[in-house]
């Protein structure tokens, strides 16, 4: 027979003070729950004035790992990195993430809710994917109650993909999609993830949930959408992939970042983004939330490696 978590144990957050473990933690908190915080960067400012303990990642000593989780009864876990980089790598983020797991394991951790990405697969030729993969095939190993959460694109004020694309329609003439742009994507609205995300805390018996919007936009839909919304006009030029790379890159140089990689260019093309005839999970249109949000939507670039060096590894 399925339970319920235990009520009188914490629930713990990776990257509480991050993207989506923010809104993970606040609802979390709404619901009258003691929320840690696990991390790599302790010392970052907390948005929630003392409510959330902090504990540091140990992915180097398992023991002291286990004892971070000893009074968990909930992991969410949210760690992971966008690409790969001198500082941090998908390799590595599966190693620390088995870390994790193996110490939720045997601290007792009642249950693990874990985001991964729609189309994960241990096979897939795009290490994103295949990493994700490794990592779904893990946690159904562990014998722990768990839930898998697969996201495809998530939107909301802090997001990177999103915000950037309409950073770049609000300053260039000229946008280059990717091919023709007849590729899909079901953007989901981070705090509808972190809606299902704590759900799922609620239960026991293991599942796999793709966690999609209510829009389904083809690439050059969502683009002409946001374009619309900013009341811009750019021209929209298909680019091949290598065209479009080296474009991003250029792009990316200006800013001191990575606009976007070869493998996310593969995916998004792959329409790997997308989980067709799926029903959505998510209530918030990107539309509306776009046009709500038009004053402050891609007015500032939002850099991922400025992200990483404030956040140890979260999504």
């Amino acid at each position: 027979m399925n339970h319920a978590p235990s009520e009188n144990k914490a629930h713990a957050v990776t990257g509480a003070f991050g993207f989506s473990g923010r809104y993970i933690a606040q609802r979390l908190l709404e619901q009258g729950k003691r929320v840690i915080n696990l991390t790599g960067t302790p010392d970052r400012p907390d948005p929630f004035a003392g409510q959330v303990e902090t504990r540091p990642y140990h992915f180097h000593d398992a023991a002291a790992m286990t004892e971070a989780l000893r009074d968990v009864a909930v992991l969410y876990n949210t760690y992971w990195v966008r690409f790969n980089h001198a500082d941090f790598s998908h390799v590595k983020a599966v190693r620390n993430t088995l870390v994790l797991f193996e110490a939720a394991k045997a601290a007792g951790v009642e249950r693990i809710v874990h985001i991964s990405i729609t189309n994960a697969d241990p096979a897939s030729p795009l290490e994103y994917f295949s990493a994700k993969g490794q990592l779904e095939k893990a946690l159904k190993s562990f014998e722990v109650s768990h839930a898998i959460v697969r996201p495809a694109v998530l939107f909301g004020p802090e997001d990177i993909l999103v915000n950037n694309t309409a950073w770049a329609l609000r300053r260039f003439p000229v946008f280059c999609l990717f091919g023709d742009g007849s590729y899909h994507v079901r953007p989901i609205h981070v705090d509808d993830l972190a809606a299902i995300m704590v759900e799922q805390g609620m239960h026991r018996e293991n599942t796999l949930i793709n966690a999609l919007g209510p829009e389904d936009f083809t690439w050059r839909e969502l683009v002409n959408m946001l374009a619309e919304v900013l009341g811009k006009r750019p021209r929209l030029v298909e680019c091949s992939p290598k065209v479009g790379y080296w474009a991003a890159w250029i792009m990316g140089k200006l800013v001191g970042d990575v606009f976007v990689t070869r493998e996310e260019i593969a995916g998004l093309m792959a329409d790997l983004l997308h989980v067709p005839g799926a029903a959505p999970t998510g209530s918030t249109p990107l539309s509306d939330w776009a046009k709500a949000n038009r004053g402050t939507l891609g007015a500032k670039y939002h850099s991922e490696l400025d992200r990483r060096r404030t956040q140890s590894g979260t999504q």
